[in-house]
């Protein structure tokens, strides 16, 4: 079994909730017998490119018609292409900033969303996504409670997410949301984080009977 865990926490790995609970449910994982091959990406070290007017041209030009210089501006994102469609499954800690993902985290998913490989432009205009057979486990952390309340209308992270995996053909993503950590008192901090790992660990045992 492949996964690619996927971290986008701008803190230290020792401050981060979003990279303590991935690594919990990995965890969890291995207790219920699974020992998968963990493909790691921090994208707050292998930072993924903006895209360029170069990049869009190359994308949308037929595989058989691209220059030498289209190729290499697509190799890494070929390559990173790759290794999601190695996966079988997709774990995403993703901290929540100002409403919604991290900005790291956007760039990688304009890297990934390619014509002809994670997904298909039909002959009559309309798309089909080709991660049909990934598991994605998004695991969320926020500074507010966005459950309901004053902060219930400002999640911008949920939809965006949900909207890409419709795209690319992803019927099995899990959310996991760890709230609230911030705008709150400690207890309630500890209550949110005792929530998602029990969460995370039915989610593992749920998961595991599957591979």
């Amino acid at each position: 079994m492949n996964i690619l865990h996927i971290d986008t926490s701008a803190k230290k790995p020792e401050q981060s909730n979003s990279r303590m609970l991935g690594k919990l449910f990995l965890q969890q994982l291995n207790n219920q017998g699974i020992t998968p091959d963990i493909d790691y990406l921090d994208l707050t070290k292998d930072i993924q490119p903006h895209l360029t007017a170069e990049f869009v041209k190359a994308t949308y030009t037929n595989e058989q018609d691209r220059t030498d210089e289209m190729k290499a501006t697509l190799k890494h994102s070929d390559a990173m292409c790759k290794r999601v469609m190695n996966a079988q499954m997709i774990v995403c800690g993703l901290p929540m900033y100002n409403w919604t993902i991290p900005a790291t985290f956007k760039t990688f998913l304009d890297t990934i969303i390619r014509t002809g490989i994670t997904y298909d432009l039909l002959p009559d205009g309309t798309t089909k996504g080709k991660l049909t057979d990934k598991h994605v486990i998004f695991i969320t952390t926020r500074g507010a409670d966005l459950r309901s309340g004053a902060f219930q209308h400002m999640d911008a992270m949920t939809p965006v997410l949900k909207a890409c995996c419709n795209f690319l053909g992803i019927t099995n993503a899990y959310f996991v949301d760890a709230q609230p950590l911030q705008f709150t008192n400690q207890q309630e901090r500890e209550q949110a984080l005792i929530r998602a790992k029990q969460e995370l660990t039915a989610l593992a045992d749920s998961l595991s009977k599957l591979y």
